[in-house]
């Protein structure tokens, strides 16, 4: 069995659910349920064995040691983070809390529990972390994209924090010699992620009638990746990757955040009409830019691709079209995480701005 933490987020749960469709492994699934951690992503597993849900912190490092000797998982996947830059922004010391001193407390209890392991068990076990792209910080227009090797330049606390983890992540490689495998991903985007981002926000104002706001002139430019394909390069990296290596994970899709509203807005039209015959593109407004947004991250995924077979089986075109689809027909599932304070935080970040 492995152990999952972060289980019920927007990836993690994601990777859960494909984890138990595709394998007869049981998955011990750690999640705290903060904002973004949502028992209702995971509700088709409530009467599945394979399944052990415990709702607790990876700061609380007595329970994870516990979870480890009685179940004895032969991995742990560290997918527990906070991880909106925005929040990161308004409230950095959460972002401290969960992904500094998280990660530590998670590290210090597997370690233990690695270190009492014997054989090829011992030999076998992995801790696999998964972090981001924005670790490096942000490319100019026609710069390379990131790889494994590029320096680590992060610009928000959200960036500065998983830099952190991924760095002691990489020390409990060299000094305890924990069996480690760091992947850093670019931009998800699928089913069950949380409608403060800017790919589902845009789904879920555009439907209620409400404003598409967009940061600034909309000319940043990520990288997006299908959550699915991230699932399955993770269980790639599981099953091949080379002990303390890092592989980047990325969709090889380049887009303006204008260029992907513009998408999301062209598919609504066809699938969702407005009632009064206008595009969704009328609800689009620009409000006043994030405070030291980066501009630009790319990643290069040759590496993964090179050595362990790995690369997206979704384009842009084929894997938005899926998500919009998505939160079409799951209508009630985004009612359900639109609490009062889901819409005050929304209120908060967005209605604040300059138009």
């Amino acid at each position: 069995m492995i152990l999952v933490t972060g289980g019920a987020g927007f990836i993690g749960s994601n990777f859960v659910l494909e984890w138990l469709a595709q394998s007869e492994e049981t998955v011990i699934n750690l999640d705290v349920l903060t904002y973004a951690g949502n028992r209702e992503n995971l509700r088709s597993l409530d009467n599945n064995r394979r399944h052990i849900f415990v709702q607790e912190s990876i700061n609380n490092s007595s329970v994870v040691a516990d979870l480890l000797i009685q179940y004895c998982p032969r991995a742990v996947i560290n997918f527990a983070a906070e991880s909106h830059v925005d929040r990161s922004i308004h409230s950095p010391e959460d972002f401290i809390q969960t992904n500094v001193v998280g990660t530590f407390h998670l590290l210090e209890a597997v370690r233990a529990y690695w270190a009492d392991l014997q054989g090829q068990v011992k030999q076998e076990f992995r801790f696999l972390h998964v972090s981001t792209d924005e670790v490096y910080g942000s490319l100019q227009k026609d710069a390379s994209a990131f790889t494994e090797t590029h320096r680590y330049a992060p610009n928000s606390p959200y960036s500065a924090s998983k830099a952190a983890s991924d760095h002691l992540v990489r020390s409990y490689h060299h000094t305890y010699g924990l069996p480690v495998l760091t992947t850093n991903c670019s931009n998800n985007y699928g089913p069950y992620h949380f409608p403060e981002k800017l790919i589902p926000l845009m789904i879920v104002n555009a439907l209620a009638g409400k404003p598409l706001p967009i940061y600034g002139d909309g000319q940043q430019i990520r990288d997006w990746l299908y959550v699915k394909d991230h699932c399955s390069a993770i269980r790639r990296v599981l099953e091949a990757g080379r002990v303390g290596e890092v592989y980047n994970i990325g969709g090889w899709n380049e887009k303006p955040n204008i260029d992907i509203v513009h998408t999301i807005c062209s598919i609504l039209d066809e699938s969702r009409p407005r009632s009064d015959g206008q595009s969704y593109r009328e609800q689009i407004i620009t409000v006043a830019d994030r405070p030291g947004h980066d501009r630009r991250y790319a990643i290069d995924a040759s590496k993964i691709e090179r050595e362990l077979g790995w690369k997206p089986a979704e384009t842009f075109d084929t894997g938005i079209r899926k998500t919009v689809n998505w939160y079409l027909e799951n209508q009630k599932w985004v009612a359900n995480v639109q609490s009062g304070a889901y819409r005050s935080w929304v209120e908060k970040n967005y209605s604040e701005r300059s138009t």
